[in-house]
């Protein structure tokens, strides 16, 4: 709970200096590479992954 109190103020006094932007754009940076490559790959085979993770980790019926 600390933890989050002591990013939260962290967060809050970048903003207050105004050096938020050149935090937060590296993390910008890696969202929208992530998001291009996601974006890169037809939604049909992004379902077909997900049936066959789900076939291959069920649980196995007695």
């Amino acid at each position: 709970m600390l933890r989050i109190i002591l990013i939260a103020l962290l967060g809050l006094y970048l903003i207050a200096v105004g050096v938020w932007p050149a935090v937060a754009a590296p993390i910008a940076a890696a969202l929208t590479g992530i998001a291009v490559i996601v974006g890169l790959v037809p939604g049909p085979a992004w379902l077909g992954l997900g049936v066959i993770a789900w076939l291959r980790n069920r649980r196995a019926v007695a």
